[in-house]
């Protein structure tokens, strides 16, 4: 056994536990920076400024999305390798996630720049928002792949159980922009541009303190040769490949939502950017819950552990139970406060209630998902995830926003999106139930080449290519 492999031993609960709580606190850290800054923003006492930070944070899910997906095909390549007791091969792994991870993402960011206006416009913002929307996004988005590199340095210590270290960087990088973005808003009067500026500086902070701890605590990278990298692409795809499409499904989904709530002017589409930055701040561990996850399961796998990978599972999800009712609690109690600290009033303080209130524990059913996905994307089965998560952001989302929207108006739209979750949650757990009996039936080995070959078929068929 590997002595990075921390969590082939132990109480799962408390690992679980642990992991999620300090990976959720860097994430939370972040989060609540970007809900600072929508409070300064609204401060400014501009609707227009409040309705361009929701369209383009839309776009903001969207490309970090790609990040994501990315980061899950390293911290599961590192975790199996850990598992397996190749801490050699781990480096490997690392070391040629971030090169391609780089590469990709500077792609994938000229490409999107370049089409900012007819995203944003797709959103249904038009006029002075669109143009406020665009500006907002020029600056953020060239900072891309800079963000890859701390999500994916982040996800490799993590990995290695190092989850206390994930957390420093991203809650560093959460000061800096809260230390820096109030100056810049209001001392030099940038409004947007400055929250803005603030952000991309956070993304070079995390960067930088995620790569630091690999080297001084981990045994750094491999340095990166030709022939290994190429022959690493290949898992490398075959898992980063339908995990980005899995992530991808969410601001897809998302941009209906935003598109549907436009319709009921940007009091309602402020209203939703706010619930957009206060679900992260009262939710941050659930949506911790599933790259603290997977180094658990992956390292179990390696291991061929199967009976801590099902007791993983359960444990996770008893953990997202307990955390939805106390947040739901809180969210509560709380709602006037929130909906004060806006000035929310008509539609945005209806939409603010309507969340504080039950609507919140419909967030049971995501955590559900989240689990899965981690379960599915360590198991060698990425593509359940994938087929999934669309499927909850498209049938469980599209009709149900169209017919909630038609019932009850704008907080319609809120609901028929939560309603889409219950289903796919019950979904998920009854697959990855039959998946971890069937990966355990198979005998498949992590590290060999057969789990890499097979995945890379899928993804060929998924293109259509045989």
């Amino acid at each position: 056994m590997s002595d990075q492999a921390v969590f082939l031993k132990g109480n799962l609960f408390r690992h679980i536990s642990v992991m999620s709580l300090t990976a959720s606190v860097g994430l939370m850290a972040v989060f609540a920076v970007d809900f600072v800054d929508m409070i300064f923003i609204s401060m400014l006492g501009k609707e227009e400024l409040a309705a361009a930070v929701g369209y383009a944070g839309a776009i903001l899910f969207f490309t970090t999305s790609f990040n994501i997906g990315i980061a899950i095909a390293a911290g599961a390549l590192v975790a199996q390798a850990l598992g397996a007791g190749d801490e050699e091969l781990a480096r490997q792994r690392a070391s040629n996630a971030l090169v391609a991870g780089v590469v990709f993402a500077a792609l994938f960011a000229v490409l999107v720049w370049q089409n900012l206006g007819v995203l944003v416009g797709l959103l249904g913002a038009t006029g002075e928002t669109a143009d406020l929307a665009v500006h907002y996004l020029q600056i953020i988005v060239p900072s891309l792949p800079v963000l890859l590199i701390g999500m994916a340095g982040g996800a490799i210590l993590r990995a290695h159980g190092d989850a206390r270290r994930a957390m420093t960087a991203t809650v560093a990088g959460g000061l800096v922009n809260a230390a820096v973005a109030p100056i810049l808003i209001f001392t030099f009067g940038l409004e947007l541009t400055g929250a803005a500026l603030g952000s991309v500086l956070a993304r070079i902070t995390i960067a930088g303190l995620a790569l630091v701890p690999i080297f001084q605590h981990h045994g750094g990278l491999s340095t990166p040769r030709l022939s290994g990298f190429f022959k690493d692409l290949a898992p490398i795809l075959a898992i980063s490949l339908p995990a980005i499409l899995t992530q991808l499904a969410t601001p897809i989904g998302q941009a209906w939502v935003t598109r549907s709530m436009a319709e009921y002017g940007e009091e309602a589409v402020a209203g939703m950017a706010i619930i957009g930055r206060l679900t992260p701040i009262a939710f941050g561990t659930i949506f911790a819950l599933s790259g603290a996850v997977g180094p658990i399961i992956g390292q179990n796998y390696g291991a061929r552990d199967f009976n801590r990978v099902r007791r993983a599972l359960y444990d996770a999800l008893l953990f997202t139970g307990i955390v939805v009712v106390v947040a739901t609690v809180i969210l509560f109690f709380l709602r006037g406060h929130i909906a004060a600290l806006f000035n929310a009033e008509g539609v945005s303080l209806s939409l603010i209630f309507l969340f504080c209130g039950p609507l919140a524990l419909a967030f049971f059913f995501n955590g559900m998902l989240f689990v899965s996905n981690a379960c599915f994307n360590n198991l060698g089965r990425p593509f359940y995830s994938t087929w999934l998560n669309w499927g909850r952001h498209t049938l469980g989302t599209i009709p149900l926003v169209w017919l909630g929207s038609i019932l009850f108006g704008a907080p319609g739209v809120l609901i028929g999106q939560a309603a889409g979750g219950v289903f796919f949650g019950v979904l998920s757990i009854v697959l990855v139930r039959r998946t971890i009996d069937a990966v355990e039936a198979q005998g498949e080995t992590p590290k060999g080449p057969r789990l890499f070959q097979r995945q890379a078929r899928q993804i060929a068929l998924f293109f259509g290519r045989r």
